[in-house]
């Protein structure tokens, strides 16, 4: 399906648990792939599904593939009521990261759920989804897929780093895109301050009263990943086995914990944007509104930190793998070598037609 215009609809739902976003975009493809969000949207969990989801390590495969169906169906219901509401009429494709429920791409295992066909024919749409699989196939680590879409979009700054579940970042280097997961971060912060009964840590209020642990930052910075090279990335097994226990042996309270996972989320990052002085980093996700957490990655920065637009801010991997599901339908590439270690360039994820 090669055209110029492609209104598409974009559904992320990250390992943060924040909700599925869901954008309606318009790329004009003959224009640098020019891009109009038209409409987006933020989807909360429930309890149930929010507890389903945080837990999906523990279930083993055959309980994975009937949550797989039941997940396939709620995002349905879900992309269903977003158009709707919106009386969205002109529909190209809805392209649909799903989910991550295992992610070892040492084992040649990725697993997105809700990437089922039943998606295509419940919605009567054409669904571009499971992108990282065909990636893991080439021997890639099927992550990050976002910085395609860095390249392409926001190719004016120098850096891309997204603050989510975890983060990441993206950057040109000998004319080549790389990218990779930089550490954890709302994953780990959302896991302590719910013992406090909260959601999140409101701008970081709590983080910011708390005392430093020296020993347990300087333990987390010694973690083995951080020596390795890129391409790498993180997946909520590595937190459960490496982070928890870590933070867990040394008895802190939830704000003692907050704040020094902030400093060490901040000194990891600042590892990577300092590399080269006078740079731009375009930030994004859940993650800027943290206000203690930024502070302190500008403390550490010797680089501009830009934040864009809320739209951007919030819905960046939306809009990017709606951009990932228009760069398949044209059979472009839509995941690098570079970037992931597959064994070649390709154009990712499966077509379903209602």
């Amino acid at each position: 399906m090669i055209k110029p215009l492609y209104h598409v609809i974009g559904v992320m739902s990250g390992t943060s648990l924040d909700g599925i976003d869901l954008v309606y975009v318009k790329f004009d493809m003959n224009d640098n792939c020019n891009f109009d969000i038209i409409h987006a949207q933020t989807v909360s969990y429930d309890k149930l599904w929010h507890d389903k989801l945080v837990d999906l390590v523990s279930y083993d495969l055959e309980q994975l593939r009937q949550i797989d169906k039941e997940y396939t169906y709620l995002l349905a219901k879900t992309i269903k009521e977003f158009i709707d509401k919106y009386a969205i009429t002109s529909i190209d494709a809805i392209c649909s990261h799903g989910h991550t429920a295992l992610h070892r791409p040492e084992e040649k295992l990725t697993y997105q759920i809700g990437n089922l066909p039943t998606l295509s024919k419940v919605l009567k749409n054409t669904v571009v989804c499971d992108f990282r699989v065909g990636d893991v196939e080439l021997g890639g680590q099927g992550a990050p897929l976002v910085p395609i879409g860095d390249k392409l979009l926001f190719s004016n700054y120098d850096y891309c780093l997204n603050l989510g579940g975890f983060a990441n970042i993206s950057t040109d280097v000998n004319k080549s895109r790389i990218a990779y997961d930089i550490c954890p971060v709302n994953i780990v912060l959302n896991h302590y301050v719910k013992r406090l009964g909260q959601e999140f840590d409101d701008k970081g209020n709590i983080a910011s009263k708390g005392i430093l642990n020296t020993e347990l930052l300087t333990q987390l910075n010694h973690l083995e990943f951080y020596k390795q090279l890129y391409p790498k990335s993180l997946g909520l097994e590595w937190v459960v086995s490496h982070v928890f226990p870590l933070i867990d042996a040394f008895k802190l309270g939830v704000k003692d914990v907050l704040k020094t996972f902030c400093e060490h989320i901040a000194l990891q990052i600042s590892n990577e944007i300092n590399e080269v002085n006078q740079t731009s980093i375009l930030v994004t996700g859940g993650g800027v509104y943290n206000t203690y957490l930024m502070d302190r990655i500008k403390n550490y920065s010797n680089g501009k930190i830009v934040i864009p637009s809320q739209y951007i801010i919030e819905f960046k991997e939306a809009l990017i793998f709606a951009l990932l599901g228009v760069l398949r339908l044209r059979n472009e590439v839509n995941c690098l070598k570079s970037v992931t270690g597959a064994s070649m360039n390709h154009s990712s994820g499966r077509i379903f037609h209602p």
